[in-house]
């Protein structure tokens, strides 16, 4: 009965869900103008004259880009209890994520933008049903390893991880599907979580997991490591690994070998600022998403280049082109206006518009001027650990500007799951595909300005070690891909075989 339910209400979702789909620019004019009217009376709305604003072009000249940084007045009103201040009202909790320069950032989340985040993980598990014809997930049991959904309170408004709150708006259809048990998800303790939970699942029949992967291999691998089995023998009904925040390629050739058989993977795009995308089309080549425009978000794209050049030009989602890297702005819900959340992506197709994530713009690597992103490294990664036969467990790449010989480096702190035979040879590759893809990277490198790139070998646990000294195991933590400073490298350099 369970599964015909499902199929039918995935079908109904799917004929809903054409019609933004197929009016892609109609629907994004229609949500920018619902935004505009609905924070009209709101204390930013007035400071930025959005009674006046009746075009794209107007909204452009009254509100700039901003990040957290830059809207955090605003934000800290809304934290200190007042009302009205970005979006009507108070918002219904705040998102607490990591921030840079202020710590914790508290990222509003209102009715209205909660709906748009428990309505895309449902469509994204819905369409999976409706495109691959697998239906057995469905009644067994389903684990989404997350953090505490424990909420705190601050000044009437509930606090706490995107992926803690999110625990709270399972649907009743699938509440006793759902692992780990709600005692054992509170647990704080990253290890003992991970233990406990190991405890709960083992012996069940699981059919879907789903999270952030270095933190799911962790908990596969505590499986494997106590059970002498792969995760299909342990799990033989799964069929189903859901995940998003990172790019899963340098995690698959682990993931495959931990599986051992193949399991489907379904891609999502979700952040503490909305659910931006899910993987729409299923195929060994194909893991790109549907950019989701039925979700109170309006969208604006600044090219990277130009960005970290200091140009802001912005441009609508009519204007974009493909393959072209564009920095990521967004205008909300839950009253992030004009937010560059920091993501940024690439148009894969505009019929309809599908987009892959390429990095972050933070997390680039310009020490000498190479300007390498998130994508870059991750494809020479991949290249390397295929033609060499290796798998990893994480990686992270930082500059050496001062050596105590020769030139100066990027350096590739790298976490091996199985050893190259030839180190040199393994390098010799990933300096190949950095050179094929970045030219500036490529001038340096022929302009004697930098030597080769240096990897500098991890020992096994040493970036859980590193998350670990750094407060952040567990939950939706992730190393960054990329550094222009030194602090990460220096602090696993305490790791190192």
């Amino acid at each position: 009965m369970k599964t015909i339910i499902t199929i039918l209400f995935a079908k109904l979702i799917r004929k809903k869900n054409k019609k933004w789909i197929s009016n892609p620019v109609q629907w994004q004019v229609k949500t920018f103008d619902n935004l505009i009217s609905s924070a009209s009376d709101t204390r930013f709305g007035k400071d930025h004259a959005f009674s006046q604003i009746t075009s794209y072009d107007d909204f452009k000249k009254k509100v700039p880009v901003r990040d957290y940084e830059a809207l955090k007045p605003y934000i800290d009103k809304v934290v200190a209890g007042e009302k009205n201040i970005l979006w009507p009202g108070k918002p219904l909790y705040f998102a607490k994520t990591s921030g840079t320069t202020s710590g914790a950032k508290y990222i509003p989340i209102t009715k209205e933008s909660i709906k748009t985040h428990v309505k895309s993980a449902r469509d994204a598990l819905l369409n999976y049903f409706l495109k691959t014809k697998n239906y057995k997930p469905i009644n067994g049991k389903h684990m989404f390893l997350q953090g505490s959904p424990k909420l705190q309170k601050k000044n009437g408004v509930y606090l706490g991880r995107l992926s803690g709150i999110s625990a709270h708006y399972v649907p009743k259809l699938f509440l006793k599907n759902r692992k780990p048990s709600w005692s054992t998800n509170c647990i704080d303790d990253w290890e003992k979580k991970v233990d406990k939970i190991i405890e709960e699942t083992v012996g069940e029949k699981m059919t879907i997991i789903a999270g952030i992967p270095s933190w799911v291999q962790m908990y596969f691998e505590k499986i494997v490591s106590k059970e002498k089995k792969t995760i299909s023998e342990v799990f033989p009904q799964l069929s189903l690994y859901v995940y998003g925040g990172v790019s899963y390629e340098p995690y698959r050739s682990t993931f495959d070998k931990l599986f051992g058989k193949q399991i489907d993977t379904l891609a999502t795009f979700p952040a503490s600022e909305g659910f931006f995308g899910y993987q729409d089309v299923f195929s060994e080549d194909q893991t790109d998403l549907l950019l989701l425009l039925n979700n109170d978000i309006f969208y604006e794209f600044i090219k990277a280049k130009d960005f970290l050049k200091g140009d802001y030009e912005r441009i609508s989602l009519k204007d974009v082109e493909l393959n072209v890297n564009y920095l990521l702005i967004i205008s909300t819900s839950a009253g992030l206006w004009a937010y560059n959340i920091g993501d940024t992506v690439k148009f894969t197709s505009k019929e309809p518009y599908r987009i892959v994530v390429s990095g972050r713009i933070k997390h680039f690597l310009s020490a000498f001027g190479e300007h390498v992103i998130s994508e870059e490294v991750e494809k020479a990664m991949k290249t390397a650990t295929t033609n060499h036969g290796v798998t990893i467990r994480e990686f992270t790449v930082a500059p050496n500007i001062n050596p105590g010989k020769g030139l100066p480096r990027h350096e590739w702190y790298v976490e091996f799951e199985t050893i190259p035979d030839d180190i040199s040879s393994f390098s010799a590759t990933l300096e190949k595909e950095m050179i094929s893809q970045n030219i500036y990277y490529k001038d340096l490198i022929h302009g004697n300005i930098i030597q080769q790139l240096d990897v500098v070998h991890v020992k096994k646990g040493g970036f859980n070690n590193y998350m670990k000294s750094v407060g952040r195991l567990g939950g939706q933590n992730k190393v960054p891909r990329l550094s222009n400073d030194r602090i990460i490298a220096d602090k696993l350099n305490n790791f190192n075989s």
